[in-house]
């Protein structure tokens, strides 16, 4: 890959990510180091970029969407994550190498061979004219894999001293180690039905989980959820909007009257779920859900691991910083997804190239 940065350097590199929860979009500035075969990280500087209600329901209702729109906002969104990187740099007076952004994801069924995160990597180079790593999940998908997750790579090369690294976000998932491979997989829908039924309230998301420490579980609710068939399958496995909409969006319609109740039992059943895969060791947990009070109790109250919340900055921009560092293990051609993860036929380095 023919560039004019030099390679076994200290990497600074701009990571964007936009999740399921729709919170806005999340930019870290990332310092990566590979000293003596070991890679060392810091977050320089990040922010989120909270979404307007244009870009709220623009990304919520996309998929709906007929194909002209959906490319063209592919392109304007691109043009859009590019003017943010710009404004954030320069506000900062800050320098970057390149830029690695995940995008917004809109389709993900890795069944039917297809992913698609919005946000063109040739229009962020152009707004932000920088270098662009960008569809880390594509090719994942085309070799058999389910092109998600992708953090665990991150869990295994920058925080493999935690025996768990468990991620909240829209989806909860997890990255372990088994019999000497790493392995992840998505446990549960988490923020994403929190705040979908938050909505109705007049509010963006549960702080601290006031609301749903309010209601009661409802009993029957609970069961339905937990028996779901997604908890049967063995992994690799992943969850998408898709097939939260599909299970769960009806299961809570039914009790649509009583929503702190309903807001309590998806609160015990996320945290049932998520105390399911928890057996001993330390539990590097980061993710919107990590700063839900009440969330973290009910995992605490159901499992013996040690629930260990790091600072604020690895808790909200986790993510952007390994999608920062899947951009530069792409840059040096190595391994950036796991088959052990995914499922892939093998181990590979993934994501298209703009401007290097």
């Amino acid at each position: 890959m023919p560039s004019s940065i030099n390679k076994n350097k200290s990497y600074k590199i701009i990571g964007v990510m936009s999740g399921t929860s729709l919170d806005g979009l999340d930019i870290a500035l990332c310092e990566f180091k590979n000293e003596n075969k070991k890679w060392n990280y810091k977050i320089i500087d990040a922010t989120t970029i909270p979404y307007s209600k244009y870009w709220k329901k623009k990304l919520a209702d996309l998929y709906k969407k007929e194909s002209e729109e959906l490319l063209s906002t592919h392109s304007e969104y691109g043009f859009f994550i590019g003017k943010m990187v710009a404004n954030f740099l320069y506000s900062r007076k800050k320098k970057a190498d390149f830029i690695a952004s995940h995008g917004h994801t809109i389709f993900h069924q890795p069944t039917r061979k297809f992913t698609l995160q919005i946000g063109h990597g040739a229009c962020i180079y152009a707004a932000a004219k920088r270098p662009v790593i960008c569809d880390f999940r594509s090719q994942d998908i085309a070799l058999g894999g389910q092109g998600a997750p992708l953090v665990p790579i991150g869990d295994e090369l920058l925080f493999r001293n935690y025996k768990y690294c468990l991620n909240i976000g829209g989806i909860a998932n997890i990255s372990f180690k088994k019999n000497g491979k790493r392995i992840a997989y998505d446990i549960c829908a988490a923020n994403m039905i929190l705040n979908h039924v938050i909505n109705s309230l007049g509010k963006e998301f549960d702080k601290d989980g006031k609301e749903g420490r309010k209601g009661k579980i409802i009993p029957s609710l609970l069961h339905s959820l937990n028996q779901l068939s997604y908890y049967q399958q063995k992994s690799p496995k992943s969850l998408a909007r898709e097939d939260i909409e599909h299970s769960i969006f009806p299961l809570i319609k039914k009790y649509h009257k009583q929503t702190p109740h309903v807001l309590r039992t998806l609160y015990e059943h996320i945290s049932i779920q998520i105390s399911n895969h928890l057996k001993n060791g330390e539990v590097l947990v980061t993710g919107g859900g990590a700063k839900n009070i009440f969330l973290i109790e009910l995992i605490k109250e159901k499992t013996n691991t040690q629930i260990i919340i790091p600072n604020h900055l690895l808790v909200d921009y986790k993510e952007a910083l390994i999608f920062a560092f899947l951009g530069v293990l792409k840059f040096e051609n190595k391994i950036n997804i796991l088959s052990s993860v995914t499922g892939s036929l093998k181990n590979h380095s993934a994501g298209l190239v703009y401007g290097i």
